[in-house]
Formats: C-alpha cells, sequence, structure tokens
C-alpha cells in the first residue's frame, strides 16, 4: 500500500483552499507530490508562475489555512516511531524546506519533536536544501563533524544538501520521489525506515 499520498493532504487541502478563489483547478494529491520540496513559496511559484499579482495573497492564504490544518490527516509513515526509539542514542535533527514554526508544530502534533535534538526550517538559515547551509548549521550546533554525519532523506534536495556538505546520504524510496530522483544517494532504503539501523550500525564499524 502506498502511504505518501496521507502526508501531502494536507498540504494538498491547504493549497487548493488557497488557489480556489483566484479561479484555479483544484489539484490531486499525485499533483501536488510532483511539487513539492522546495519550499512554500517555490510551490505556489510552480503552479501559477513567478509574476502573478496574487502571489502574495495566495501564500498567506495557504499559510494561515495549512498551519490551523497542519495534521489533520498527516501521521508518521510506518515504523518511524519504532526506529526513532531505537536511534535514541544518536543525535537527531529535523533539516526541512518548511518554514521552523510549521515544522514544530507538525512534530509536536505527531508526538515526534522529542525524539529531535535540533530542527531546521526554511527561514532558519539564510540558505535552504538543496544548500549545504541548513546541515552545516546543524553539524556546528551538534558538533558533528560531516564524516560522523548521515543525512537520511526523499527527495533530490535532500541528497544533493548531504553530498554538498560532505556527509553520507542515504534515500528513502517509500516517500513522494522515485529511484531516478534519490539515484546520486550513497545509500538506497527501499521498503522500510527500519532498514536504517542496521545500515547505521555498519557505517559506525567502518
Amino acid at each position: 500500500m502506498a502511504h505518501w499520498w496521507i502526508h501531502l493532504r494536507d498540504i494538498t487541502r491547504a493549497l487548493n483552499y488557497a488557489l480556489r478563489p483566484f479561479g484555479y483547478p483544484p489539484l490531486s494529491n499525485e499533483q501536488t507530490m510532483k511539487l513539492v520540496g522546495d519550499g512554500i513559496s517555490r510551490l505556489i511559484e510552480k503552479v501559477i508562475g513567478e509574476d502573478r499579482k496574487e502571489f502574495e495573497q495566495i501564500r498567506q492564504s495557504f499559510l494561515d489555512y495549512y498551519g490551523k490544518h497542519i495534521a489533520d490527516h498527516s501521521r508518521p509513515y510506518p515504523d518511524v516511531v519504532e526506529t526513532l526509539e531505537r536511534l535514541k542514542d544518536y543525535k537527531k535533527a529535523v533539516v526541512t524546506n518548511k518554514r521552523e514554526a510549521l515544522a514544530r508544530d507538525l512534530l509536536r502534533q505527531l508526538d515526534l519533536n522529542r525524539f529531535f535534538d535540533l530542527i531546521v526550517g526554511s527561514d532558519t538559515t539564510e540558505e535552504t536544501k538543496p544548500s549545504p547551509v541548513p546541515l552545516q548549521y546543524v553539524l556546528g550546533r551538534l558538533g558533528i563533524s560531516p564524516e560522523e554525519a548521515v543525512m537520511i532523506g526523499d527527495g533530490s534536495t535532500d541528497i544533493k544538501a548531504g553530498r554538498a556538505a560532505g556527509v553520507r546520504t542515504v534515500a528513502v524510496g517509500y516517500g513522494y520521489k522515485g529511484y531516478e530522483e534519490l539515484k546520486d544517494a550513497d545509500f538506497f532504503v527501499k521498503k522500510s525506515i527500519k532498514e536504517v539501523i542496521a545500515l547505521l550500525k555498519r557505517l559506525k564499524n567502518l
């Protein structure tokens, strides 16, 4: 069963809510899946173009609605909570192109914030993924060298940011993107995040 659509419903609903007054046709979860990954502003630009006068109204409407409905349908992927419990001895951070306040609220509502030492959003640092700056910020804050770190993600921006920061990259193939977009990762986890546990232990012993 595909689980990615569950996590996109809240984004799709917020996007359609913001677009509807301006006459744009509603987007499906499948259409939204192809657009996400580069932050909210870029998401809207992909739909309406870069020079539309209604951009700011749509963006603010999206933010207002999404902030109130950020976890109506979103749920952790299967095995995520169990895996994070088993990785409690590792320092962990979230690096997302979602705004930090939104990311914190989503993680709090899903009861996942307790697992992370640091949460970095699109407005935490001056640049966003695929720039290495957010990861470099994490490394500095947590006192970790690039050689000790691993970037785990489900999109090309994750893999590009990790490689640019000089850390090893692990792509998970059960999310929004397919293998072609993730093929530059150092390692590939196909079915479950649980596979990361054995991989990290192996990397630790290299």
